[in-house]
């Protein structure tokens, strides 16, 4: 048995990707100990060197690039699935204060880059939706499944930051990615890459045998939003990031190498 530690959010699109690894609907040897973490928990996780293998931002990963390989599955990355900038229903004062859900998160990279003068106040993401109502803040950047669900409350859209991209870089966007830690063989780290691979088909191929896991672990329990969430982050892309993925990463990252073979 091959001992890892696997560390992913609770999200549906996550847990939907692993569900056949996890909970052995394929067969393999690995012997994983998972948690499940918010996405920033993770990030620092990675800058911290805990995991083995674990999900992350891709804005961290210049951070991380000595310590941890990217995986060519197991991403989510596309078009339409951008972040949400939102704010009170009828607010039309300057935005100043933004709650983003970490200072690490792809979330805030790009919040950043369209938005530069901003000041960015980290939150949990599933807090920042309440926060902007109440008013602690000018608006805040939703992800997950906040961003299917914000319209039932007092909040209005400002920008759609995944738009923002691709208006100027025709790519799809790149928000989250796993990696695993370079000291891991790499005979070791190509088979979990192609058993991700393979975890992802089975779930496109068979959607309805995950709920329960899935529901188990997501804010939004409602079906039609965790529909969306899967349609939307798992794609080719997540089965494999291939030649165009690569290059809306490299895009987004810049210069930092990662390892293509």
């Amino acid at each position: 048995m091959k001992q890892l530690s696997l560390h992913i959010s609770p999200c549906p699109n996550d847990t939907f990707a692993f569900d056949a690894i996890v909970n052995h609907r394929i067969a393999h040897d690995f012997d994983l100990a998972v948690e499940y973490k918010d996405i920033e928990e993770l990030n620092q996780g990675v800058i911290d060197g805990v995991a083995d293998i674990s999900k992350i931002s891709y804005s961290v990963y210049p951070k991380i690039a000595e310590r941890y390989m990217l995986l060519t599955s197991g991403s989510a990355l596309g078009r339409g699935n951008g972040q949400l900038l939102v704010r009170r229903k009828g607010e039309s004062g300057e935005i100043r204060r933004v709650i983003t859900p970490g200072v690490n998160t792809t979330a805030q990279a790009l919040l950043k880059r369209y938005y530069p003068d901003v000041e960015c106040i980290p939150m949990l993401f599933s807090s920042i939706a309440g926060a902007v109502e109440r008013g602690d803040a000018d608006a805040g950047v939703l992800i997950h499944e906040g961003r299917f669900v914000y319209h039932k409350r007092n909040l209005e859209l400002v920008a759609d930051l995944g738009k923002l991209w691709e208006a100027e870089t025709s790519l799809p966007l790149p928000l989250g990615a796993i990696v695993i830690k370079r000291e891991v063989a790499d005979t070791i780290r190509k088979q979990f890459d192609a058993l991700l691979s393979a975890s992802v088909k089975f779930a496109l191929q068979n959607p309805t045998l995950s709920r329960d896991f899935v529901r188990q672990h997501a804010q939004e329990l409602d079906d039609e939003v965790i529909n969306q969430h899967i349609a939307l982050f798992v794609n080719s892309y997540t089965v494999n990031l291939g030649s165009e993925g690569l290059k809306a990463v490299k895009r987004l990252i810049g210069e930092v190498k990662i390892d293509d073979d």
